[in-house]
């Protein structure tokens, strides 16, 4: 709790340096976790440009562009109720994550030192996908808080309607 704690008077004092170094450090950590416990790696063979890289990625690009584009969301749509997280997530994943996607895969590949030509059919051949990953990912935890919104029957459980998470996830 005391880290927490810390962690959230930092971010109230200093909210654009936080959220940029936030993003670096969850990327950069998201990477070792891919190669250790996913790729099983090792600590020899453990690709540390890559990682340098995922860092770099998150704060020099994903902090910036995703804080940013919050705060334009939150002017575009002001307001806390669960409608207005409604429509922040349709306009986040509907404008913003195909846009922010076609940016981030050739930045990645660029930096990963892929020719011009080897980047743009990796995009072509992988964006459709990340795409549709995003769309799980993104849209399920709003789709799990939104379950109480969802007119429910007397004795019906709500994990058992066609609009719950299982549903997504398939």
């Amino acid at each position: 709790m005391v880290l927490w704690r810390a962690y959230q008077r930092a971010l109230a004092a200093h909210p654009w340096k936080v959220q940029v170094l936030t993003a670096g450090s969850l990327m950069g950590l998201g990477d070792i976790i891919s190669q250790q416990l996913v790729e099983r790696r090792g600590l020899r063979e453990h690709q540390t440009g890559r990682t340098l890289i995922m860092i770099s990625l998150g704060c020099g690009f994903v902090g910036p562009v995703v804080g940013g584009w919050y705060k334009v969301l939150d002017r575009i749509i002001p307001g806390t109720t669960k409608v207005d997280a409604l429509k922040k997530m349709l306009l986040d994943q509907g404008a913003f994550a195909p846009c922010f996607l076609g940016c981030f895969l050739p930045l990645v590949g660029t930096l990963s030192g892929l020719s011009a030509q080897d980047n743009w059919a990796k995009l072509q051949r992988d964006y459709p996908d990340a795409l549709i990953t995003n769309y799980y990912v993104g849209c399920c935890p709003v789709c799990c808080c939104c379950l109480e919104l969802l007119p429910i029957l007397e004795g019906t459980s709500a994990l058992s309607l066609p609009y719950s998470t299982d549903f997504i996830l398939q």
